[in-house]
């Protein structure tokens, strides 16, 4: 038999094979596209999935202005913010989040911190994730490769 056939194979740094990909957001709902996001960054597509190693690829989101949600969750869902002082508890709703600027991208950035792992790698992964709200985006050099959000699980 030959024994190299059984070692577990474990990226690392210097093995892990990132790649660029983009993905649209039109009319994709929030949080399923955000969960495949978050799988995306964190690399459990890939056969060589390392749990302690950021072996996922960067992502870019395109049109996020354009995500929904369903029924009436722009209004009735809550985010909770702290300012830290005494009654500073905020509440915040994605469609008042969507009216600030930047707001496509602060709401996706939260949606996904939110399912990556609370520690330094996850602060790691969720810096590979880029959102923009129109169409366009300035990683062109790193020849991003387009991909449908909708063929993975």
């Amino acid at each position: 038999m030959d024994t190299l056939s059984y070692k577990t194979i474990s990226a690392n740094k210097e093995t892990a094979k990132k790649e660029w990909v983009v993905v649209d957001a039109t009319d994709q709902v929030l949080g399923r596209l955000c969960t495949k996001v978050a799988k995306l960054l964190r690399g459990k597509y890939k056969p060589n999935y390392t749990p302690h190693v950021d072996c996922g690829d960067n992502v870019i989101i395109i049109n996020a202005d354009k995500v929904r949600l369903t029924g009436n969750k722009w209004t009735d869902r809550v985010y909770l913010t702290y300012t830290g002082y005494p009654g500073g508890q905020r509440e915040h709703t994605p469609a008042s989040i969507m009216a600030k600027k930047n707001g496509a991208d602060r709401l996706l950035h939260r949606v996904v911190k939110g399912m990556l792992p609370k520690n330094r790698l996850g602060a790691q992964q969720l810096s590979n994730l880029y959102v923009y709200e129109g169409s366009e985006h300035k990683h062109e050099a790193q020849s991003p490769k387009v991909i449908d959000i909708n063929l993975y699980k």
